[in-house]
């Protein structure tokens, strides 16, 4: 009896079939989870690429705008409505707009390794999210904890996590992150002072709030070189990729694109780079520009009227009124930069009489941002006219006889646009950046504004050569076309900007 037992003991025989007994839940469960996390895989890449497309195309619309949220969440419903990739671990379900969380963020950690929450709250407990639609830049898309309809973001697994105390389900949560960019390529690398800052926030406009309430309309702004004391009538320099800001200003281009808040500011360069650049956009070719005269790049307006009988390198009114350029404004104001705005039609008697002999027509007021056309014409509907009706050859009263015709410039006629006579510059509220505009330091404008450039810039003493730097430079006379944001003419933001949307997480 006790040799058979030993023998049983001592018998192998079938002892692989009691392993792979024992096993075999084993080494199913590890196939079922692997199964499991080969589909939550899949749908978490799925789910991420839909994500990422609708941070993507909400956050295109987030240009600043009080009406960006509703577009981006149309944006969202259209890309939504047109998509047709199905997410479901039962029956068909094409990803809803109830299926995901957006939030709108004014900005994100800077740190990816810190977390955000649906809400917009990161893990150090900061609330980054928005309701107004004039300060968020980014859009955050979470799929919802409770997942898909049909249980596709929190889907059931195969293997049986309840047996082991567990849950038969799996959270899948893809989040993206998108922000919206803008930048500025067809722009001068100069930056004008905000003529309408304060050192009172109870009397500081913005230019973008100036310019809806026609408070730039008709103005005339003289800016001179910012010194150490910078504000509303003055300008300074941006860092650019050319190595001759004076051929930047002739042409037109810094030569980069400048990120919508992110602009550097630059020291170092004499004013007469910039009299000389911006000269040649009327007809004026000072110093060794005067090899530019046939090259298209920097070629003039189509209408170059300056008062000024002869002569090709500097600007030399003439001083017996026979030739009148775009008159100045009344009442300037130094400290503020600005002139009164053009209140009655007789502003333009003199300069209409003298330049083309007739009886002033009453210039409708066509830019005017507050949509009136009776109001008297600015310097820049007045020269915009005289382009359209075919006036620009009109000689002025003799001995002069000028024309607005250029006759310096030997190159290909000038077309009437673009327009050189404008230029596009970033707007910089100089006293709350006070100690940043004289050093090379990245500051950010509050808005951009197209100026038009009502006469070439004199020196001081005009008998010296235009680029010498001993001579005192005249302020640069310019009228405030349009600017960018919600209340512009959009003449800026269609030509000049550009708006991309890019994914940060």
């Amino acid at each position: 009896m006790l040799g058979t037992i030993r023998a049983f003991w001592n018998d192998q025989r079938g002892i692989a079939m009691i392993l792979v007994a024992i096993m075999l839940p084993v080494l199913v469960g590890f196939a079922l989870l692997a199964i499991d996390m080969s589909r939550a895989y899949g749908l978490h890449n799925d789910l991420q690429k839909g994500v990422d497309a609708l941070a993507l195309a909400t956050a295109a619309e987030l240009d600043g705008k009080p009406e960006s949220i509703v577009r981006a969440e149309r944006a969202a419903a259209n890309l939504l409505t047109g998509q047709t990739t199905k997410f479901s671990t039962a029956g068909d379900h094409t990803l809803a707009r109830s299926d995901v969380t957006i939030t709108y963020l004014t900005g994100i950690p800077a740190s990816d390794d810190t977390r955000l929450d649906a809400a917009g709250v990161d893990s150090n407990g900061k609330d980054w999210s928005s309701t107004d639609a004039t300060a968020v830049s980014f859009s955050l898309v979470t799929v919802n904890a409770s997942g898909l309809a049909d249980g596709a973001g929190a889907f059931a697994t195969i293997f049986p996590a309840a047996f082991i105390g567990s849950n038969d389900t799996m959270d899948i949560r893809p989040q993206a992150v998108a922000g919206f960019v803008q930048s500025i390529c067809e722009t001068v690398p100069l930056f004008m002072c905000n003529p309408f800052e304060t050192k009172d926030p109870l009397t500081s406009k913005t230019i973008q709030q100036a310019f809806a309430s026609g408070d730039t309309y008709g103005r005339e702004f003289r800016i001179l070189k910012a010194g150490s004391e910078p504000g509303p009538g003055n300008f300074g320099l941006l860092d650019n990729s050319l190595t001759s800001l004076r051929d930047a200003i002739a042409m037109g281009t810094a030569g980069t694109c400048y990120n919508r808040d992110a602009i550097t500011t630059k020291t170092g360069v004499t004013l007469g780079a910039v009299n000389t650049g911006l000269n040649t956009r009327f007809d004026l070719y000072s110093g060794s520009l005067s090899k530019y005269n046939k090259d298209w790049a920097y070629r003039p307006s189509s209408n170059v009227r300056k008062g000024q009988k002869t002569g090709c390198s500097k600007y030399d009114p003439v001083a017996d009124n026979t030739a009148l350029p775009l008159p100045p404004g009344t009442n300037y104001v130094e400290a503020n930069g600005m002139s009164d705005k053009i209140t009655a039609q007789s502003f333009w008697t003199s300069y209409w009489t003298i330049n083309h002999g007739t009886a002033y027509p009453n210039v409708p007021s066509a830019t005017n941002p507050t949509g009136t056309t009776s109001a008297p014409a600015s310097r820049y509907d007045v020269y915009k006219y005289e382009i359209a009706n075919g006036l620009v050859g009109d000689k002025s009263q003799a001995p002069t006889k000028e024309t607005g015709t250029p006759s310096c410039y030997k190159g290909d006629n000038p077309t009437s646009d673009p327009d050189r006579r404008l230029l596009n510059m970033a707007i910089v509220d100089c006293f709350a950046n006070t100690a940043k505009i004289n050093g090379h330091i990245q500051i950010k404008p509050s808005g951009y504004a197209s100026v038009f450039v009502n006469t070439p810039v004199q020196k001081q003493d005009n008998t010296k050569d235009p680029e010498d730097p001993s001579a005192g430079e005249k302020p640069i006379s310019l009228e405030i076309v349009d600017v960018d944001g919600g209340f512009a003419n959009n003449t800026l933001v269609d030509k000049a900007f550009r708006n991309e949307a890019q994914l940060y997480r």
